[in-house]
């Protein structure tokens, strides 16, 4: 059984490149793969590894300038999740592209899992996804507004087109652990939107902790790993990922003609050209012959 563990945490790291080296140094050691951001406004990601291994990592992380009040949301996965390690240096931990978004000054008002369906249901409450399409569609909360964003970089410019829609309204949003909503709740309230809300712990908290017969979530909640989704109670959904172009899917729409282990399914089937088919079945080809010689191969996201 592996821990999995998902962070964020913003904070003020004057050269966060000389934090790269003894972070990755220790989680080689402790046999911890995943992904973890640093960036001059914090640090951001998600690990997996053995239990022992996860917390020498967070309590490494939480000695940093700053971090001591670092949180994490945990799960678990029968195997491991990531097939390899990246410790990288960005310049966003989460990338919105807005210089002056800085939730250390101030963000939205946090509200925990259990008292979100009570805001959630009032008339005056508009409640917005934060995340993607392709996360969407597998599952969010009920009524909730999908801002038909490709990357959370759109954000901004659908708010300014959109806003008109909001009028009179106070606003909630939500994201998969939180980390979105830090940056969305500055900006609006930067915006002059007076009442902004969010989830604290995000999606994953709320299935952990809210009971499924309470719960106003529908589907399953995309998470970026070898997992694909979680859904009540953090257990693993039962989306695979088509390899081609990212997506998740259900055993389902393995079974339909459009899918091609690897080349295409029904979301991409006519995104590509014949040339990108060939190339990816190409690939497929060497993946298999990697598999058969016992070694790694593209199972897990990057």
């Amino acid at each position: 059984m592996f821990t999995v563990a998902a962070l964020y945490h913003f904070t003020r790291f004057d050269d966060p490149a000389t934090l790269r080296g003894p972070l990755l140094g220790l989680c080689e050691k402790q046999g911890i793969s995943g992904t973890i951001l640093l960036a001059a406004e914090g640090v951001n990601g998600t690990i997996a590894g053995p239990r022992a291994g996860i917390d020498k990592v967070l309590a490494h992380l939480r000695s940093l300038p700053g971090c001591a009040t670092l949180e994490h949301k945990e799960s678990f996965a029968e195997e491991q999740p990531f097939r390899r390690l990246k410790v990288r240096v960005k310049k966003e931990i989460v990338t919105m592209g807005q210089p002056d978004v800085d939730p250390r000054a101030k963000v939205g008002h946090y509200v925990e899992p259990a008292d979100w369906n009570a805001l959630i249901q009032n008339p005056d409450v508009a409640l917005i996804d934060t995340r993607n399409g392709y996360e969407i569609a597998i599952g969010t909360f009920e009524g909730a507004v999908d801002p038909e964003t490709e990357s959370f970089r759109d954000f901004p410019t659908w708010w300014e087109k959109n806003s008109h829609r909001f009028h009179n309204k106070r606003i909630a949003m939500f994201c998969t652990g939180g980390i979105r909503c830090e940056k969305s709740t500055n900006y609006l309230l930067e915006q002059g939107v007076e009442g902004v809300y969010h989830l604290k712990g995000g999606i994953l908290k709320y299935l952990e902790e809210v009971p499924e017969d309470q719960s106003t979530w529908h589907g399953d909640c995309f998470v970026f790993d070898g997992r694909v989704s979680v859904g009540h109670g953090l257990r693993e959904g039962p989306h695979e990922l088509c390899f081609a172009c990212r997506r998740p899917i259900l055993p389902e729409d393995m079974q339909r003609d459009d899918y091609e282990h690897g080349v295409s399914c029904r979301h991409c089937i006519g995104e590509t050209s014949d040339a990108d088919k060939d190339r990816f079945r190409e690939r497929q080809k060497q993946i298999a012959l990697s598999e058969a010689r016992g070694e790694k191969h593209m199972r897990f996201l990057d």
